[in-house]
């Protein structure tokens, strides 16, 4: 599923890419400018409401929040391996 997933990523953002290529060669055509402006939000939007979800779920699905924290936890920690690396 792993696999899957990132393959999905990947060929999802080749097509949002393409999409936003097209849209640049039809608003660049005379009469295209509107269907050209549409393809490029479609492409953006896209990007930003389907494809960085998709790729920030998939980063973090399996790691722990807690340990990229500043608690007093990890501050201590943080101290002690500075303190450790200055003597």
């Amino acid at each position: 599923m792993h696999k899957a997933r990132r393959i999905f990523i990947i060929l999802l953002f080749f097509a949002l890419i393409g999409l936003f290529a097209f849209g640049y060669y039809y608003k660049s055509q005379e009469g295209q400018e509107i269907l050209g402006n549409k393809l490029i939000g479609f492409a953006l939007a896209g990007g930003f409401f389907v494809l960085m979800p998709l790729f920030i779920y998939h980063r973090w699905k399996d790691k722990n929040i807690h340990d990229y924290m500043l608690t007093k936890e990890n501050i201590l920690k943080m101290k002690e391996y500075n303190d450790s690396k200055e003597r």
